[in-house]
């Protein structure tokens, strides 16, 4: 009987992975069972002993749980990054976000704004390096992990700042106004690793080369997913 695989990994790729998950066990005959937390709480637990196979994180958090012997030396990848986005409600009015002046326009005239995790707080700073943080700041709509998008769909904010991938997936009834102008674009980068006490590190090895073939390129792209 094929082992389970426990995959647990960055609420930010969850909408791309997932729409690989059951390819992958069609074609092994593996299950995987998944895990979803932001990338911070993802470290604690796994630090805390929360048992995994595989995860996906950010790449300097995974060589912190590498240097501590959670993950297995030399099993580390890059997985791909993501871009930080603006949603809006759909049917919402056309909002132009395409140079920094209009994307700080958008901003101010915006009646609320949802962000939340690793993402929430470069954009804060970003606010603080545009000059428009005593104007912004208090528009923000703090949100729990992963309902950036959802909120926005709700009508809870008006915007909402969030990678990609978590717009794309909340579609149709959120849309992606536009990824950030390239001069204030700030990607959010993923790698994977295979923990040093996997159950099965052949199946835990399997899923990550499947997550890193090319095969599967066109899925995460059109997921919001960018390959190194």
């Amino acid at each position: 009987m094929n082992q389970e695989i426990r995959l647990f990994g960055a609420i930010a790729v969850r909408p791309a992975v997932l729409a690989l998950i059951s390819q992958f066990e069609t074609a092994t005959g593996s299950t995987v069972a998944v895990k979803w937390e932001l990338n911070p709480t993802v470290k604690k637990q796994i630090e805390a002993g929360e048992a995994f196979d595989l995860v996906i994180i950010n790449p300097n958090l995974l060589q912190d749980l590498t240097v501590l012997g959670k993950v297995k030396a030399g099993s580390q990848v890059a997985f791909g990054r993501i871009a930080m986005g603006v949603a809006a409600k759909a049917g919402s009015r056309p909002l132009n976000i395409g140079s920094v002046g209009a994307f700080e326009h958008a901003l101010k005239s915006a009646r609320s704004i949802a962000s939340e995790g690793t993402s929430g707080g470069y954009f804060s700073g970003l606010l603080e390096r545009l000059g428009i943080a005593d104007e912004v700041k208090p528009k923000l709509v703090a949100v729990p992990g992963g309902q950036t998008a959802p909120a926005v769909g709700r009508g809870e904010a008006e915007l909402g700042v969030v990678p990609v991938t978590s717009i794309l997936a909340a579609a149709p009834e959120v849309i992606l106004v536009g990824r950030f102008p390239a001069e204030l674009q700030s990607y959010v980068d993923f790698a994977i690793g295979i923990s040093a006490n996997a159950t099965d590190a052949e199946a835990a090895t399997q899923l990550s080369e499947f997550l890193m073939s090319t095969a599967v390129d066109d899925i995460l792209a059109a997921k919001g997913v960018e390959r190194p």
